[in-house]
């Protein structure tokens, strides 16, 4: 009886965060790193390149050379923006951010395949 309540209260809770448009935050992983790319940022970045300046793909070469060759340092390049990239952080959440960023690298470390 004390698991049902328990149960039913959860999956009020999941319900009512769907409701408001709330994501948790373990939704943001690979996959989701892989669509929100798909959409933000392969305009720019088909396959990891660069349409608007060459030497600046997401290719494990070039994101060593320009000093953002980790997560964390790929996070706050979309999380700001820098030159003609514009920031994300007013269209993407620390977790989307998060997602895309371990996307990029997994894909350079594997050479955009």
């Amino acid at each position: 009886m004390k698991q049902r309540l328990i149960r039913a209260v959860m999956l009020f809770m999941m319900m009512a965060i769907s409701l408001m448009g709330i994501q948790p935050a373990m939704a943001a992983n690979s996959g989701d790193g892989a669509k929100l790319f798909t959409v933000h940022c392969a305009g720019c970045h088909a396959n990891g390149g660069n349409i608007i300046r060459r030497g600046k793909t997401l290719k494990l070469k070039a994101l060593a050379k320009n000093k953002v060759d980790t997560q964390e340092a790929i996070a706050q390049l979309i999380t700001q923006g820098k030159n003609p990239m514009p920031a994300y952080n007013d269209r993407l959440s620390i977790p989307e951010i998060e997602a895309v960023a371990a996307y990029v690298l997994e894909q350079a470390e594997i050479g955009w395949q």
